[in-house]
Order: structure tokens, then sequence, then C-alpha cells
């Protein structure tokens, strides 16, 4: 059995590979994906938490009130479906 290494199978992919394979992976495992991209999204929102803040905030109180913002909006669109679509819950 042949091992192949991942790290060369990622580093010769190029982009048009990369994101059709992210999109292909996107219906098997919806949940890892959606977690990268929240956090890819907290690197933005976190150092506007902190600036914000005055540097009174510490970063890791900035990173978890950014992930704490994704966890919310995420509620408030899961029971906005849930409240206009009952039948399929």
């Amino acid at each position: 059995m042949k091992r192949v290494s991942l790290e060369y199978k990622f580093l010769v992919m190029d982009a048009v590979q990369a994101i059709s394979f992210i999109w292909w992976r996107w219906y098997k495992q919806k949940l890892p994906l959606v977690i990268f991209i929240a956090l890819c999204l907290n690197l933005i929102i976190a150092p506007v938490v902190y600036a914000a803040a005055d540097n009174t905030l510490e970063r890791r109180s900035a990173w978890a009130i950014g992930i704490l913002v994704f966890v919310t909006l995420g509620v408030v669109i899961y029971l906005f479906d849930v409240i206009c679509r009952p039948e399929r819950y």
C-alpha cells in the first residue's frame, strides 16, 4: 500500500482544485467547514472588538466575544428558520 503525504498532495493542488475539493466536502461534512469559516471571520471581528475596548480587554476576551457573536447569530438564524418553516422540524 502506497502512503501519500498530505502535505505534498495539498502543495501540488492548485486553487481551482482546492476550491472544488472544499465545495465537494461541503455536501459531506458541513459542521467542520462552518466552524472553520466562523474562526476565519473571527480573525476580522476580534481585532475590532479589541480596538473598540481601548486596550482594557484581554485578547482572549476579545476572541471569546467574537465567537459569542457568531454563536448568537447562528442561534438567531436557526430559530428564525424554525419559526418560518416549522413543518421541517
